[in-house]
This record gives C-alpha cells, structure tokens and sequence, in this order.
C-alpha cells in the first residue's frame, strides 16, 4: 500500500505507519513528507505548555473534546515526553489521562519521546504536524515536555501557544522569571478550584501590565495623575487574555475554546498567520541546515582526527573555539 495515497484517502492505518515512519528519520518518511507538503497549511497548531503539575494533559483531553464535540472538527493531538538520559526510554503516559478521547474515529492520539531534544520538543514533532495536516485534521495540539524555561521552542512551532500555570506550585511568578511567559498567546490558569489561584491571577496580570500598558499612573507636582495609552496601538499587538479553568471537571473550557477561536481570527485579520507560518518554516528550514550540514561534517572528518582534537580540549591544551576552527580547516584541505 503506497502510505501517502493512504493517507490522502483517509486510510487510519497509512496514517500511523506513516507517523513512525517520520518519526525514525527514514528515508521513506522524508519522501513522504515530501510529497505531502503541497497537502499542508490549513490545521490551526495550538502548543500547550508550562511547568510539569499543572494539568497539561487533562487540559488537552478537554480541549480535543469540546474541539470534537462542540465544533464537529477533526483533532489531533501530539504529546512529547521526557526521554531517560540514562535508558532513553520515555513512559509514554499521556494517553492514561485522555481515556475519554478513545474509540473517536475523528481524534488521533501520537505520544512521542523528546529523544534528548531541548526546547520541549522532539526534532521530529514539525514532520508530525505536517503528515497530521495533510491528512485533513483541522486542529492539532501539540503538549511540550513540561521543562519550564526552555519551552520557548514551541512558539516557533504553534500558531496559538497556551502557557499553562496552576496554583500552590511555589513562586507565583516563576513563569515570569523563567521568561515563558513571553511566549503566551494565552494564559490558562488551571486547577483554579485550589487555594492561591488569586495571588497567581494578580501576579500573572501585574506582568502583562507591564509587557502591555493600558495606563500609566505618576505624581506630577504632588498629585497623582493617570495617562491612558492611546486607542489605536502602535502596532497591531494581541494582550495574552487570562482564562480559568479546571480541566478534572470541564470548567472554563468552552470560555478557553473561545479565545483560542478568537485569537485564531485575530491573527488572519492582522495578517500574523502568514507571518507566523513563515517564521515557522524559516526555522524548521534552519534546524534541517544546521542538522544535515554536521552530518556532513561528521562524515568527512575521521573518527580519529576527531577524538585527536577532542582530546586535547580535555587536556586544555586547546580551547573548544580554536578546536572546531581546526577541524574545520582539516575538512577543507
């Protein structure tokens, strides 16, 4: 069976083999997505982060199914796991919380390692995306790792990112200080049933305040005067919206899907959805680059000449700089 013809058809087994081929890297699966491409660009990416504890998964699973139940549109969904530095292995363990998704003909479920990669993403997350949206489905939701600061990856991947927070995790502002706060589209606080949920609310809005300015309060003279920013913005800027919710029960769910909706319309409008899909592609084109090029490098330089030259960085007698220039030239002669 020719798994792109399959996969065009709507054939669900195409599809699956298809995904792993992709996600091993083979030949077969860089073809495919090949010729998949002209198939691609009509899904909305929605990427969910935040720190591990807040509900990503619950999150999600309710997300799909209002997605689904809701609005009749196609979801799929990829979630990215922490691989074992040790073993390398990865549990996997997303599907246990979205149960409620199973036996859904409309809804595709793919979990994945991170296989090392930083950024809470695997490498081969964007080919995923891709084989989903050539097959037709119309929202995909992409779940990060859980690393915290290093989520940021996952801007350059979604259309709309959802920066998930909880209450009682510790520093309410720790997304702040970990600058992944920058990244939000929209802001979700979930879990807002705890004890807190407040104090993270009005730490979450002192920050967009200052990212976003709507007034600006001063004493001038001795009297305290407010100055409201203009009506029409310099720039066509989206203020990230701060939506409650708590997945367990389905709570604020349909008030998130509606900002999501919106925000997705906000960008067509504004013409950010072509250039977010350009930034997009213009790094998925960079990290093929930078990957294929050491590959090239790797296969012209000795495994000898390079444990030769690695060894003397150990040694110190070679900076790392000094070292890769060498490496270089001893390529190139």
């Amino acid at each position: 069976m020719n798994l792109v013809e399959g996969l065009l058809s709507g054939n669900r087994l195409a599809l699956t083999r298809l995904l792993t081929q992709v996600e091993n890297d083979t030949d077969e699966g860089r073809a495919a997505l090949t010729e998949l491409f002209p198939h691609t660009g009509k899904a909305h990416l929605i990427g969910v982060t935040g720190s591990p504890g807040t509900g990503k998964s619950s999150l999600v699973n309710q997300l799909a199914l209002h997605f689904r139940k809701q609005e009749d549109r196609r979801v799929a969904v990829v979630a990215v796991d922490p691989s074992s530095p040790f073993t390398g292995g990865a549990v996997l363990g997303d599907r246990v919380r979205m149960r409620d998704l199973a036996g859904d003909p409309h809804v595709f479920i793919r979990s994945m390692a991170s296989r090392g990669s930083l950024g809470g993403l695997a490498q081969a997350t964007a080919g995923l995306v891709q084989v989903f949206d050539a097959a037709g489905f119309d929202i995909i939701l992409i779940e990060t790792v859980g690393a915290g600061q290093a989520e940021v990856e996952i801007a350059r991947l979604a259309h709309t990112t959802l920066v998930v927070e909880a209450p009682g995790l510790g520093d309410d502002i720790q997304a702040i200080k970990a600058g992944i706060l920058e990244i939000a589209d929209i802001l979700v606080v979930n879990k807002a049933d705890r004890p807190g949920v407040e104090s993270t609310l009005r730490s979450l809005r002192s920050a967009l305040e200052l990212a976003h300015p709507v007034r600006h309060v001063f004493q001038h003279h001795g009297q305290v005067e407010v100055v409201e920013a203009p009506d029409e913005p310099i720039y066509n800027s989206w203020i990230p919206p701060i939506q409650q919710t708590v997945a367990t029960e389905g709570t604020g769910i349909a008030e998130l899907v509606a900002e999501i909706n919106q925000h997705a319309e906000h960008l067509r409008q504004s013409g950010d959805w072509a250039a977010r899909e350009r930034s997009r592609l213009g790094s998925e084109l960079d990290a093929m680059l930078q990957e294929m090029l050491v590959a090239r490098f790797r296969e012209q330089v000795s495994e000898a000449r390079y444990d030769e030259v690695l060894e003397q960085v150990f040694q110190r007698e070679l900076a790392p700089w000094e070292a890769v220039k060498m490496l270089l030239n001893g390529r190139l002669e």
